[in-house]
């Protein structure tokens, strides 16, 4: 590293805090709902645009950094909407798939009688880059002027946006307005509570304060045109102080069916479900002088085709006075078009056999949107108390604001598309979003592997991946595919299985039975996970060295050929966590011992150069053919291809790289409380080369021929690989010069738990300067697609600080603090969550819902009876 580079690099550590001053110094978080003034700055901006001042981590954006801000609002496999930071509502995703430039007209508003400019959207301004270049059709195209769109209505001056994860909360102000405006938006999140987490609502609470000496008169609105309408018999019917917007099924499909309810809750509301029809900009217009007037006329609804709708509440405010309105959603769309996968077969009593397509949960649960508005409307205080227990145990954390930030900025995937829940439970998800579908199907089990915040959050839904995997969709050769049918049914099995998901999915089995404590479940599975093994073994391994050997699919979408850092530490964690398994099930595991002493070997004397783990690439003297004959789908071989084969091995490897995902199995391993098996020294030093050679501070000079847009220019990230000792193939992995921060977050995580803080937080703040809401929305981390799954590996930056883990086997409370002797962290378990840490050392858990059994303590080793 040249010393300019040297030096801008030590800015990342020098504008944030020392690993000293971390260890002594304790980041507060303030929970309520001021602004919060978080310790650390973010010294690592985009650079691309403008300087528009400091943003602190963990704190509210405005001005350009609220630009890109837009936060997922639904439930887990429900479908969702954003909140944007302007108070805007986007993304309206509701009918079972994603829908990223949606933006249907839909506007809460605000009249203040007696005041001149006293009627404005209650959304802060609109941001510049929906002024021009929108996708859409082309009469709401922004190039045709952005029509059938509220944008043109007057907004306030100002707002600002603070993620508390569920909640995100605005703040609007404007000096013409004499009430000031918080929204708070949000939806139940309840860990372990899934079904309660699974709902298709939402709700908007709008809080208006006189700031005048005198009393106020005024009206609050919401509006909408019936965005749910895709053909005929489309109407808008009345519910109690609210309205649904409806499209019934048509003769020749079901999946147009939908509606989405709006209605005010606890209030006297007005409702007006039947717009003024006509054409050209007739409807808003008319409904806007209604607004500006201050009419609350209710109507009755019409019998088709009604435009839109409004409901209404009129209120007056003493002088200091302050009320509350809750508006709150619920959507209702059963039925789909999804089928993904082979013919297969279904299990009785499952999802599938109910229907050929994907029918979300809450349709098994609820028989209309009307069902959904009442439950909704009967618990909505119960679970808004019970989803701010968990904000206030997340929040009320003194680890550092970039991480926190990291992590719950994640947290909304599982409100997102990407997640989807069958009818009979079961959680099946994509890898990312399209702007208009899933992407990559099947909860694909190697992109899933980074993602630790679902089997902490919400135990059982991750069970239910663990069942279709080794059930389902593994054959009696333990051959498992990598990608689940949707419904949940049998799978072909003709395309080779992923190592990496089905060796790191042999560890998630054994973490999850230490998170639930069920170890009936883990000796049911047993079988199956040993039958999984033993494939993995025969398949890559076949001579028995404790390496993978023979070619083996990865995450990277390409075969690695020979032994590598990365996936033979999978395998070594597969084997560790088999054979603690093995022993509790009091079956034999010999044989996979041998196998372990022969791997760690291999792994610390032929794959370590003295720094860093690589790849010994192989392609003669193997079970398999020749790459040529193997080839498939773009690893196809022309014949340039096959001369490069004959000089540099087969396509794709990455032989003396360091690669960050080079040691990534003992990463998982540790996440599952398992021991690492390669020696802690060797692990150590290759995560400090991934940080030396593969952190960038910016990419102005680094060529990416692959996909760039996830760090560009004078952006900083955590490159893939890199060849700093030479080396580097003419055609290395395919993504090799990308940046995922996935693995920014792995990488990280991964150095704490090493006591290289100060080296992880320095990663940490790379990833999320990139999602300041500049240019990309910090809620959703993208990289083969929106809401990417391998982003949840965030989760795992609480562990890699604090070393608290759960172990309901044991009933065992395990805390290894790498941020000193005083610090208050979160922890989820299936049966409750609680705020835990140390205090002078000694540990202390304070439990805020359910119950958490513990016998044991070990802090840094040293157990302790309870």
């Amino acid at each position: 590293m040249n010393k300019k580079k040297a030096t801008s690099r030590r800015k990342f550590l020098t504008n944030s805090a020392s690993l000293g001053a971390l260890m002594a110094v304790p980041y507060p978080i303030d929970t309520s709902e001021q602004t919060v003034q978080a310790t650390n700055k973010s010294n690592i901006k985009s650079k691309d645009t403008q300087d528009h001042g400091d943003r602190t981590f963990n704190g509210p954006y405005s001005g350009d950094y609220l630009s890109r801000v837009a936060f997922p609002i639904g439930g887990i496999g429900a479908g969702m909407f954003c909140m944007e930071g302007t108070g805007a509502i986007s993304h309206m995703s509701v009918r079972n798939v994603s829908d990223t430039f949606n933006e249907p007209c839909t506007f809460a508003a605000l009249y203040v009688k007696g005041v001149k400019k006293g009627t404005k959207v209650l959304e802060g301004p609109l941001q510049d880059w929906k002024k021009f270049g929108q996708r859409g059709r082309d009469d709401i195209a922004s190039a045709r002027g952005g029509a059938r769109k509220s944008h043109g209505l007057p907004r306030f001056e100002t707002a600002s946006f603070k993620a508390r994860f569920p909640y995100g909360i605005i703040e609007l102000t404007d000096d013409d307005i004499p009430v000031s405006v918080q929204i708070k938006g949000w939806s139940p999140f309840i860990p372990s509570d899934e079904d309660n987490s699974s709902l298709p609502v939402g709700a908007f609470e709008y809080t208006f304060k006189n700031t005048s000496g005198k009393r106020v008169e005024g009206v609050f609105s919401w509006n909408a045109k019936n965005f749910m309408s895709v053909g005929k018999g489309n109407k808008i019917a009345s519910v109690k102080n609210g309205f649904v917007l409806e499209q019934p099924a048509n003769q020749k499909s079901s999946k147009d069916e939908g509606a989405f309810a709006a209605f005010v809750l606890g209030e006297n509301a007005k409702v007006d479900p039947s717009w003024f029809r006509g054409g050209w900009f007739d409807s808003l217009s008319i409904a806007w002088e209604k607004i500006t007037a201050g009419d609350t006329t209710e109507k009755p609804p019409l019998d088709k085709d009604s435009p839109g709708a409004s409901v209404y509440v009129p209120f007056t405010l003493g002088a200091g006075e302050e009320k509350t309105i809750k508006l709150l959603f619920a959507w209702y769309a059963p039925n789909t078009n999804i089928r993904l996968g082979g013919k297969g077969e279904c299990q009785p009593g499952s999802s599938c056999s109910e229907s050929d397509t994907y029918k979300p949960w809450y349709s098994g649960k609820f028989k209309s949107v009307r069902e959904v508005v009442d439950y909704w409307a009967k618990n909505y205080d119960h679970l808004d108390q019970r989803t701010q227990a968990f904000t206030s145990a997340f929040y009320n954390s003194t680890l550092p604001p970039e991480v926190i930030e990291a992590v719950a900025a994640n947290l909304g995937i599982l409100k997102s598309p990407t997640v989807l829940r069958q009818t009979d439970g079961k959680f099946w998800a994509w890898e990312g979003c399209n702007d208009d579908s899933g992407c990559c199907h099947g909860s694909c089990t190697h992109v899933w592997n980074y993602a630790q915040a679902l089997p902490h959050l919400f135990p059982n839904l991750e069970m239910s991946l663990r069942d279709t995997e080794f059930g389902i969709s593994q054959d009696d050769k333990g051959h498992q595919t990598f990608r689940s049918s949707l419904p949940i049914r049998t799978v072909g099995h003709g395309y080779h299985a992923a190592s990496d998901g089905q060796l790191g999915g042999i560890m998630k089995v054994y973490r999850d039975w230490r998170i639930s404590g069920d170890t009936e479940w883990m000796k049911k599975l047993y079988p199956k996970v040993k039958s999984s093994l033993d494939y993995c073994i025969r398949t890559w391994d076949p001579k028995e060295k404790g390496i993978l050997e023979e070619p083996h699919h990865n995450t990277y979408d390409i075969e690695f050929w020979g032994p590598d850092g990365m996936c033979t530490s999978f395998y070594l964690g597969a084997l560790s966590a088999l054979i603690e398994m093995a022993k509790a099930a009091k079956q034999p595991y010999k044989r996979y011992s041998k196998l372990i002493k022969k791997g760690k070997k291999y792994m610390e004397e032929e794959l370590f150069d003295g720094e860093y783990f690589t790849q010994k690439i192989q392609w003669t003297g193997l079970e398999a053919e020749d790459p040529v004959k193997v080839s498939r789908g773009w690893t196809n071989y022309s014949d340039e291809a096959k001369k490069l084969l004959q000089k540099e091995g087969p396509k794709y490897q990455y032989g003396k790289g360091c690669l960050s995902d080079g040691i990534l199995g003992m990463w998982i391993a540790s996440c599952a409380g398992l021991e690492e098996v390669v020696d802690d020294k060797k692990v150590t030093s290759h995560l400090q080369a991934i940080h030396k050679y593969n952190l960038k501070e910016d990419l102005i000079d680094h060529p990416n021929p692959q996909r760039p847009s996830y760090a560009v220019g004078k952006e900083g990230g955590l490159l893939l690989c890199s060849w700093p000792k030479g080396g580097k193939l003419s055609l290395p992995f395919v993504y090799s010069n990308e940046v995922w921060t996935g693995i920014e977050y792995q990488v990280a995580s991964h150095l704490m738990m090493k006591g290289k803080v100060a080296e992880g937080l320095e990663i940490v703040r790379a990833c999320r300067s990139r999602y300041d809401g500049t240019i990309r929305n910090p809620f959703d981390e993208y990289e083969c697609g929106h809401w990417y799954a391998r982003a949840m590996a965030s989760y795992g930056l609480l562990q890699g600080l604090t070393g608290v883990r759960y172990d309901a086997v044991e009933k065992t409370l395990y805390i290894d603090s790498k941020i000193g002797d005083d610090f208050t962290s979160f922890l989820s378990t299936k049966t409750g969550f609680a705020n835990i840490g140390l205090k002078g050392g000694k540990p202390f858990i304070d439990t805020k819902l359910g119950k958490i059994d513990v016998k044991k303590i070990s802090v840094s080793g040293v157990v302790t009876e309870v």
